[in-house]
């Protein structure tokens, strides 16, 4: 069983307000907690970025890689709740990871066990990021059948 998610994102937040909201959804994280790695941007460097992406997922041996893709699975909050609860169940070191700005490399691409996309929307990966932790605080909510997701 997992007992910790861990989310890899390309550049910092850099903003007070979001980083406020990021850090009261992660208070929240607790069954498992999530931990937020945070590798460098390259302009315009993919490969770069997919470089850095698989050496933090390298070192957190990591099982199985899950990007945020347009082109991903999409679920609703009760689907993705159920979802997660199978992955923490079942692997040992889920990952999800949030490109930069030019996408994920081939070499990430490559890894990848799942895509999921959280709308038919898109979003700069900063917002992404803050929708995604929400995500996760909303489906561990929705597992204990706390009302937040009412």
């Amino acid at each position: 069983m997992a007992r910790e998610l861990h989310l890899i994102v390309v550049g910092k937040l850099k903003d007070a307000h979001l980083e406020a909201v990021e850090a009261d959804y992660l208070k929240r994280i607790t069954n498992p907690n999530l931990l937020i790695h945070e590798v460098k941007a390259s302009a315009e460097n993919k490969e770069a970025e997919g470089d850095a992406i698989l050496k933090k997922a390298r070192d957190l041996n990591f099982t199985h890689l899950i990007i945020l893709s347009e082109w991903g699975k999409k679920r609703t909050s009760v689907e993705f709740a159920s979802w997660t609860t199978d992955l923490i169940e079942k692997q040992n070191r889920p990952v999800f990871v949030i490109a930069g700005a030019e996408g994920f490399s081939d070499d990430v691409l490559s890894l990848a066990k799942e895509k999921i996309s959280l709308s038919d929307l898109t979003f700069p990966h900063k917002i992404a990021r803050i929708l995604l932790v929400e995500q996760l605080y909303r489906a561990q909510t929705i597992r204990s059948k706390h009302p937040y997701h009412n």
